[in-house]
């Protein structure tokens, strides 16, 4: 059962809008806008599904989800990508996301990917 999601966006408005929704959903979330923090919170926070944009200054999405699906003790967190960008669907599973979701997405989309993955 998903219950905390951690949520990596540069963009604060995107971070803002999403963690608000998916709290009135019922989740605890977790909001990181700096993609070079990720890895250490995930490991000491351990959330139960990460969504995180391809995009990022500093660490890409992609480069991300490869060191997290490398290591034995992140591997099996799901995670949704998502991106404005055209090619992203492709790259996202490429680098090994379990899903992929179009920005900008609308929330009953998200939280129907999120329950999929539980």
């Amino acid at each position: 059962m998903i219950k905390k999601i951690m949520i990596c966006d540069d963009d604060e408005g995107i971070l803002d809008i999403t963690g608000l929704l998916l709290e009135s959903y019922g989740y605890q979330v977790l909001l990181e806008p700096d993609s070079a923090r990720l890895i250490s919170r995930i490991k000491s926070e351990k959330p139960d599904l990460l969504l995180i944009d391809i995009w990022m200054p500093v660490l890409m999405g992609d480069e991300i989800v490869r060191m997290l699906k490398r290591n034995i003790e992140t591997a099996n967190i799901p995670v949704i990508m998502f991106s404005a960008s055209r090619e992203s669907k492709k790259i996202a599973f490429e680098v090994g996301a379990d899903d992929y979701i179009a920005k900008p997405f609308d929330i009953e989309d998200l939280t129907k990917k999120i329950k999929a993955l539980e």
